[in-house]
């Protein structure tokens, strides 16, 4: 029998390895195809069990009851790593397949892992204008609970699939942004684990410089268990007017006037071309002028919405309403514009009407049967970038952009910025109007080299008092990096807080040598 076994050896072998390159082949020259075969049913099935199971949580009422327990599960594991000598710093075991970036985190290799299962919404508090969450809740799960009580968040940022803790350790932005800034400027206080295992609870009067110090911090100071996030009352529907315009410098003086005015509940904008767009304004309203004008742009079987914006560069000036659900998640069905090169076919009417329901894939089920051509041709071939630059750099920053990146569409999303301690804030005293500038896609740039282009990028951020996202690509040195963010309170408080041997810098968790 062993010698059979020897002798079948060289077949196994011959046949799991075409099987494991004819995969990868398949996964990397017909990816549309697989996504739509394989990770579209489960995308829709896992989606199917997490709003079911958030009904019911919420139902019941069990969270709160529960989330003591939890928190004490994060203490005892961070105990539990002082009492085994501290060899590893610290970091959350969510593998990074999960995360919404499609960075790879090398680090999680070698760090002690701290368990965090913390999913839930723990309170809504209309009396006191409030909401008790823990960091793991999806934008989702908000508006699916507070948009029926005609309540919703100051900023509640676009995709489903972004978590509050990755919105205030990372960065979070709305088009209501140049009204109430950033997602971090909407949160009352947060719960912290430290180092030693305590529970800090922390907000603008108490322990106020972990506070201001939490926000883009990337789990480098603590691991955030709890936050209360403000709410506001909502409306049915949003009117929303589209302007569009064939001249970039129009487009871009309508919407830096639009932005300053404060005059309307939602501003955003997109460049569709290196000479077009279409500004957005829109407000918050009970009841549309007509019937015929409302769009459901959230319904499966609905264009893409960035397909839709690009109609009203033929049609003109136009006005509908959007439900406002349907208005906050206008981008998740096609992952802003993403979609169109993951699914070429995605936006047929066809296929909207037949598979549009299972849509968008999970970007944790993308990233995780990625194979090493695909990560490859991401790192090289395409660009994932949110710049955040004075507004009054809009117009230079476009042409860099055109000039580092050729992607389009661009996304514009205005927001403004108090000078509040911490890692971001402008060089002025008092508040400035800033824009994210986003660009995802493949540059159509002949001999496209990723590294020369973002570094240029990236220096010209720097020399506007500008600053990058952490979940994109990042190619600044140390020092340059240090320079981006104002890091006087943060290594303040890691001193205070005995966190250099706890837990890695922000830039040993988002540099490029800490990626896979």
């Amino acid at each position: 029998m062993k010698e059979w076994l020897v002798c079948l050896t060289p077949v196994f072998i011959a046949i799991f390895l075409f099987l494991y390159f004819k995969f990868e082949y398949v996964l990397t020259h017909h990816r549309g195809l697989f996504v739509c075969i394989f990770l579209l049913p489960i995308s829709f099935i896992y989606e199917l069990y997490f709003c079911l199971r958030n009904r019911v949580v919420i139902y019941l009422h069990s969270a709160p009851e529960n989330h003591l327990k939890r928190v004490q599960q994060v203490q005892d594991s961070v105990k539990k790593w002082a009492v085994e000598g501290r060899g590893r710093r610290m970091c959350t075991a969510r593998p990074s397949f999960l995360t919404v970036s499609m960075k790879y985190s090398a680090y999680k290799d070698t760090h002690w892992k701290v368990p965090i299962n913390l999913h839930d919404i723990l309170d809504i508090d209309i009396q006191h204008k409030k909401c008790k969450v823990e960091p793991l809740v999806t934008m989702g799960q908000i508006s699916a609970s507070l948009n029926p009580l005609g309540w919703t968040l100051p900023v509640l940022p676009e995709l489903d699939d972004l978590t509050v803790g990755g919105l205030i350790m990372g960065v979070g932005i709305e088009t209501s942004s140049h009204i109430y800034g950033l997602f971090q400027h909407t949160c009352i206080s947060y719960d912290v684990i430290l180092s030693d295992g305590s529970l800090m609870h922390c907000n603008a009067d108490s322990n106020k410089n972990m506070f201001y110090a939490i926000p883009w911090s990337y789990g480098t100071l603590g691991f955030l268990v709890a936050v209360e996030i403000m709410i506001v009352p909502a409306k049915p529907f949003v009117e929303i007017t589209y302007f569009p315009y064939n001249e970039v410098s129009k487009l871009v003086e309508k919407f830096k006037l639009e932005s300053n005015k404060n005059e309307s509940d939602f501003v955003e904008g997109v460049i569709l071309t290196k000479s077009a767009g279409v500004v957005m304004t829109g407000k918050l309203c009970d009841t549309p002028k007509s019937e015929n004008l409302i769009n459901r742009i959230g319904r499966f079987w609905k264009p893409w919405f960035f397909t839709h914006v690009n109609t009203f560069l033929t049609k003109g000036i136009a006005t509908e309403y959007i439900p406002l659900r349907d208005y906050y998640h206008r981008h998740t069905r096609s992952l802003f514009w993403e979609m169109q090169d993951i699914i070429p076919f995605g936006n047929n009417p066809v296929f909207r009407y037949t598979c549009g329901w299972m849509v968008p894939p999970k970007i944790s089920l993308l990233k995780l049967t990625q194979t090493n051509t695909t990560k490859r041709l991401y790192d090289e071939k395409h660009v994932t970038q949110d710049i955040l630059l004075p507004i009054e750099t809009l117009s230079e920053t476009l042409t860099v952009f055109n000039e580092e990146f050729n992607v389009y569409p661009l996304w514009l999303c205005p927001f403004k910025l108090p000078n509040n301690p911490g890692l971001v804030h402008p060089k002025e005293p008092e508040t400035v109007m800033y824009v994210d500038v986003g660009a995802y896609g493949v540059p159509k740039i002949q001999n496209f080299n990723a590294k020369n282009a973002l570094r240029s990028v990236e220096a010209f951020t720097r020399r506007v008092n500008g600053f990058q996202m952490m979940y994109a690509d990042t190619r600044m040195t140390r020092e340059e990096f240090r320079k981006m963010f104002d890091h006087e309170l943060y290594d303040r408080m890691r001193k205070e807080l005995k966190c250099e041997n706890a837990f890695p810098e922000i830039y040993d968790k988002v540099g490029k040598h800490a990626w896979k």
